[in-house]
């Protein structure tokens, strides 16, 4: 799989389990860490988990493995890492503290709308 069709696969997960607010920042020209970050927010601790649990199991599905996942005892921040993109499911909260989008405000960032084709979307945002 691309990086584009696996960033669509954890959009759509996320979706499927009710994340809010996903954003996608492309970090290539900014850091050399890693290429992209997909970042939502759940409205509870047992969403995070689901929200979690469901990328990993989808991604397993296409033989794509987490290299690290962070979060997991407290369920405020979950960060999963998958070397060249990094997910984040924060709670509201925890997510408005540690603001992300300004932290990395450089980065081009894509607003996902639930309504949105993820897929032509990341196309037209040279993905």
């Amino acid at each position: 799989m691309t990086t584009r069709e696996v960033i669509d696969k954890i959009v759509d997960c996320a979706l499927n389990k009710r994340a809010q607010d996903i954003k996608i920042l492309d970090l290539t020209k900014v850091t050399s860490i890693t290429d992209y970050f997909v970042i939502c927010t759940a409205d509870s601790k047992p969403q995070v988990k689901a929200i979690c649990q469901e990328i990993e199991e989808q991604l397993l599905n296409e033989n794509i493995r987490v290299w690290h996942i962070e979060g997991l005892t407290n369920l405020h921040w979950v960060l999963m890492d998958y070397v060249d993109l990094v997910v984040h499911i924060f709670l509201p909260e925890v997510r408005d503290f540690y603001s992300l989008e300004r932290l990395w405000g450089d980065a081009e960032i894509i607003e996902i709308d639930e309504n949105d084709n993820i897929s032509e979307l990341l196309m037209k945002n040279s993905f």
